[in-house]
């Protein structure tokens, strides 16, 4: 038992080392602490990572993250790194793609080596290129076809038994290398899965690396031809679908936006007559009944035409001026910007001559033989009065740029305010024009609503006159003994189709005031946004210019107190 005690324990000593070495870090979830070490220690080495690590962490700035090795679990925070285009999570335990969507610059993804079992998450990364997802867990191709940009995708070293998927990678374009090595269906006796992608993905040049020369492709096309026809029709279909669909939810928001839809055809006309059993009642009378009703609908049609067409006309003006003040809020930013970033440009080049002359007295220092200067002692006079040449240009930066920006927040209210007040009386003169038109339907509501009652009551006089009341329809026959019956039928069909011409007319009423309200809501909010973001990425470059200054100065102070002694 002792020898064995002793071996044991030998063992131990032998792997304490090499699990030391490895210091695998406790399981969690992508943090900010994180994301910061692996930035200071991306890709640089000796003086070059020293000098990195001086530098302040502008999070907007980043481009690359690499977080392989870090026991992650869950991916969480990375909202911070908007500018990221590429990101390495491989070799992790990550089960869910989550929280990545807002990286929209993403072009490089790579979560091979996790516990992934579902392709999700992904539709807004639309810059996307190259995405791995080798050895996961998972089973199904899905979820892919957003993603416009990708070029090389590899899901090899998963769970995937079926073909399902693989036809509707032929929606992703620009796919060019495709990977489904050591999955389940690449196993498959008398299948051969290469030339199966070979022929249903005619954009594909390479297969698991290898390039698909064009005998290749006859071949495979060839194998799988009877496969490959069924799937191009299906996909033809499909294309046609989303046309058709596309068309129609362009046509429908041009018309929700023009205030008249449901306007182009008979759909008033007939939500007038809906549910209306009254005046179902009175057209019993016959043919004469029945023309008074053809012209009816002509006229409705001919006033409700003349809406649509106003509609769309007084809704092309509304965006040509919405496109005008967009194009001129844009350019007048633009040349904001770009005397803004003259001016940043100016000063980096200021402190780029500054920090290189702290670098020579830091040089001149070194080979100097001084003993440390304590704390009581004054200060290098020669950075000093470069600190301070340094802490001056830096101020007035910050007040010209504050001072540009307050005033291009206060031109964009402005403006923002006279746009309001010129598309408001654009859409009052819609307004009315169509406020006349509505008028007119309501007259001609009530001219047919006369002339049926006057109709009606006709008929019925003329069945007494001549004892013909068994020809009396049923429903008309309460209109024989009580004449008021067939006014209040009259009454209650013409209350009926005014309300529905009010519903409508107040339905655009409404909703013109809305489309105002709300694009003045979203302008002001964006112009805030961008107003706040403005000052706050001013303010982080004042920070960081004078961290930076700081930290010069720190390392002189640091030099000074590590020159060698006579």
């Amino acid at each position: 038992m002792a020898e064995e005690s002793d071996a044991s324990s030998q063992h131990e000593e032998k792997n304490k080392p090499f699990m030391d070495e490895l210091n695998i870090p406790e399981p969690g979830i992508i943090n900010l602490e994180m994301i910061e070490a692996a930035y200071l220690l991306e890709g640089q080495h000796g003086e070059n990572r020293r000098l990195h690590q001086l530098e302040p962490i502008v999070l907007e700035r980043i481009r690359t993250m690499r977080l392989e090795f870090k026991n992650i679990l869950r991916i969480d925070h990375l909202w911070i790194l908007p500018n990221l285009t590429k990101l390495c999570l491989n070799c992790n335990k990550i089960e869910v793609i989550e929280h990545i969507g807002m990286l929209t610059a993403l072009k490089e993804l790579n979560l091979s080596f996790n516990y992934i079992t579902k392709i999700e998450n992904l539709h807004t990364l639309i810059n996307l290129e190259v995405l791995s997802l080798f050895s996961n867990r998972i089973t199904k191709i899905e979820n892919l076809e957003a993603l416009d940009k990708l070029v090389i995708l590899s899901i090899g070293n998963n769970l995937i038994e079926k073909f399902d998927g693989i036809e509707r990678l032929r929606f992703v374009n620009s796919l060019r290398v495709l990977n489904l090595e050591g999955n389940p269906i690449a196993k498959l006796p008398e299948f051969p899965l290469s030339q199966y992608v070979t022929a249903m993905l005619p954009q594909l040049n390479y297969y698991e690396y290898v390039y698909i020369k064009d005998e290749m492709r006859e071949a495979a096309q060839k194998r799988f031809y009877r496969e490959l026809r069924e799937i191009e029709d299906k996909q033809e279909r499909e294309i046609k679908g989303r046309e058709t669909q596309a068309r129609e939810l362009a046509e429908a928001e041009r018309l929700a936006s023009s205030f008249v839809e449901h306007l182009d055809g008979q759909q008033l006309y007939e939500s007038m007559w809906r549910d209306d059993e009254h005046g179902k009642v009175l057209l019993l009378v016959g043919a004469q009944a029945q023309e008074l009703v053809e012209e009816y609908d002509k006229d409705v049609h001919e006033l409700t035409q003349q809406l649509y067409k106003l509609g769309l006309e007084r809704f092309g003006e509304r965006e040509q001026e919405i496109k005008k003040f967009m194009n001129s809020l844009q350019a007048g930013q633009k040349e904001a910007q770009s005397v803004g970033q003259q001016q940043i440009e100016d000063f980096l080049q200021l402190r780029d001559k500054t920090f290189d002359e702290a670098c020579n007295l830091l040089s001149q220092l070194e080979k100097k033989e001084q003993p440390c200067i304590s704390e009581e002692s004054t200060s290098n006079p020669a950075m000093d009065t470069l600190h301070a040449k340094f802490e001056d240009a830096l101020n007035d930066l910050w007040h010209s740029l504050m001072t540009q920006e307050l005033h291009l927040h206060e031109a964009v209210e402005e403006s923002t305010l006279s746009f309001q007040h010129g598309l408001s009386a654009l859409m009052l003169s819609f307004v009315e024009q169509a406020q006349s038109l509505f008028l007119q339907l309501r007259d001609v509501c009530l001219h047919f609503s006369d002339n049926l009652c006057e109709l009606v009551s006709r008929f019925i006089a003329n069945k007494l006159t001549l004892r013909d009341l068994d020809s009396v329809p049923q429903e008309l026959r309460i209109c024989i003994d009580d004449r008021e019956a067939v006014v209040k039928l009259v009454a209650d069909m013409r209350s009926t189709h005014i309300s529905r011409i009010e519903q409508r007319e107040d339905r655009m009423s409404v909703r013109s005031k809305e489309f105002i309200e709300h694009l003045i809501e979203k302008l002001s909010k964006e112009e805030t946004e961008r107003h706040r973001a403005k000052i706050l990425e001013i303010n982080a470059f004042m920070e960081m210019m004078t961290e930076a200054m700081a930290n010069l100065t720190q390392q002189l102070d640091i030099d000074e107190c590590e020159s060698p002694i006579n």
